[in-house]
C-alpha cells in the first residue's frame, strides 16, 4: 500500500512567494507618459503615445507578424528618480502569458533595477497572477526615504496598453540621469533578440548593455520572423539619430539563399540613408543540435561565411564603419548550457552575449 503524496502549493507555505498588494490609499498614481519619467525603447511613442515598437502606419508593408510582435514591449524602459519609501506598479497587458519555456514574469513581467548609469543593481520582479491580464505589483515598501534612481523593463513577450506608478504620497519625482548621447542603438533581430527566453525582462541582452552603455537601445527583435525584409530596412532606416545599428537575424532566415539574397539589400538600403553609421552584423549563437547534426552545423558555418564575406566586399569599397562579429563565440564552449532549448538563452546565455558584445560595441561607439 502506497502513501498517496499530496500537491505541493509553495505560495502556502512561503510568505515571500505571495502577491502583496499596495492598498490604492497609501498611493498617488501616475503614467509614465508624462513629466518627469522618461520612457524609453520606442521609437514613435512621442508621436503615437503606445507602447509599441513599430509605427502603427509605417509607411511600408510590413508581414502581419512583424506587425503583431510590434506590440510586445521588449526593451521598453520607465526611468526617473524618486524619494519615494514605496513604488507599486499597476500593468494592463494585451494578454495572459501563454509561454510554454519561457516564465511568465520574462513574457509579460516588468523588473526593477536601482541606480545610476553602471551602478544599476536589480531589485525585484512583478509578481502576479499568471492568468490574469491585469495586475497590481509592490516593487519595494517601507524603504528609507532618500532619492533613488529607477529603471523599469517593460514585458519582452506580449503587450502593455497602459502601466501606472505607485509613490508615496507626498514623494518627490525628479528626471533621470541624461543619456551620454541622444543617438540611439537599433538592434534588429529575431526570437533571441526580443528576449527568449530571459526569466525576466531586465535579462534580455539589450536591457544588459544598456546597464554598461548609457544610450537609448531600440529592441527590433521579432519572434521567428526577423527575415530581413527590405520594407524593415526602410523602416529602421527612418529612425532618426542612429548611432549604431546591430544586424542579429540569421537566426531566422529559412536557407542560407535567404540570407545570401537580404543581407547586401538591407545594407545597402540602410547605406542609402545613413552612410557613415556604424554597422554590426552579428552571425547566429550555436545550437545544441549541431553537435548531432553534421548539416546544420555545416549551414551555420556557411551563413556565417556570407556575413563575413558581406562586411569584407563593403569595407574594400570604403565602408569603414561595417563590423562583423562570430555570435558561435558568444556563449563560451559550455555554449548548450545556456540554453533553455538548446537555441534560446537563459538569463546565463544572456549575460554572456552581452559580456561579449560589451567591447565590441563600445569600441565601435567610440571610434
Amino acid at each position: 500500500m502506497t502513501n498517496k503524496q499530496h500537491p505541493v502549493n509553495a505560495i502556502q507555505l512561503d510568505a515571500n512567494m505571495r502577491i502583496q498588494q499596495s492598498g490604492d490609499s497609501d498611493f498617488i498614481w501616475f503614467t509614465p507618459l508624462g513629466q518627469p519619467f522618461h520612457v524609453a525603447g520606442f521609437g514613435w511613442l512621442q508621436e503615437e503615445g503606445r507602447y509599441r515598437r513599430l509605427p502603427a502606419k509605417p509607411g511600408w508593408m510590413v508581414p502581419d507578424a512583424v506587425d503583431k510582435l510590434a506590440d510586445c514591449t521588449a526593451g521598453g524602459q520607465i526611468r526617473f528618480a524618486t524619494d519615494s519609501a514605496s513604488l507599486s506598479i499597476k500593468v494592463k497587458l494585451s494578454g495572459a502569458a501563454n509561454m510554454y519555456h519561457m516564465p511568465a514574469t520574462g513574457q509579460c513581467g516588468f523588473d526593477c533595477y536601482i541606480g545610476g548609469p553602471g551602478e544599476q543593481v536589480y531589485y525585484d520582479t512583478t509578481i502576479y497572477d499568471h492568468k490574469l491580464t491585469e495586475y497590481e505589483s509592490v516593487i519595494f515598501a517601507n524603504m528609507e526615504s532618500e532619492y533613488r534612481i529607477i529603471t523599469l523593463n517593460f514585458p519582452l513577450y506580449q503587450g502593455v496598453e497602459e502601466v501606472m506608478i505607485g509613490l508615496d504620497r507626498g514623494a518627490h519625482i525628479a528626471p533621470p540621469p541624461a543619456y551620454e548621447s541622444s543617438k540611439k542603438i537599433v538592434v534588429y533581430g529575431t526570437s533571441i533578440t526580443q528576449g527568449g527566453c530571459a526569466s525576466r525582462p531586465g535579462m534580455c541582452y539589450t536591457n544588459i548593455l544598456s546597464r554598461r552603455i548609457h544610450m537609448e537601445f531600440l529592441n527590433l527583435g521579432f519572434s521567428g520572423n526577423g527575415k530581413g525584409e527590405p520594407e524593415l530596412a526602410h523602416i529602421l532606416a527612418g529612425i532618426p539619430d542612429p548611432a549604431c545599428l546591430v544586424l542579429d537575424y540569421e537566426a531566422n532566415c529559412v536557407s542560407t539563399e535567404l540570407l545570401r539574397a537580404t543581407l547586401p539589400d538591407f545594407i545597402s538600403i540602410y547605406r542609402e540613408k545613413h552612410p557613415l553609421i556604424p554597422i554590426l552584423v552579428i552571425s547566429r549563437i550555436t545550437h545544441a543540435k549541431e553537435k548531432f547534426d553534421a548539416q546544420m552545423a555545416q549551414d551555420r558555418a556557411d551563413r556565417k561565411q556570407i556575413q563575413i564575406q558581406t562586411v569584407d566586399q563593403r569595407r574594400e569599397l570604403g565602408d569603414d564603419n561595417i563590423f562583423f562579429c562570430d555570435g558561435s563565440k558568444l556563449l563560451g564552449e559550455d555554449a548548450f548550457e545556456c540554453t533553455v532549448d538548446g537555441s534560446h538563452p537563459t538569463d546565463l546565455g544572456f549575460l554572456r552575449m552581452a559580456d561579449g558584445l560589451t567591447p565590441v560595441l563600445k569600441q565601435i561607439l567610440s571610434s
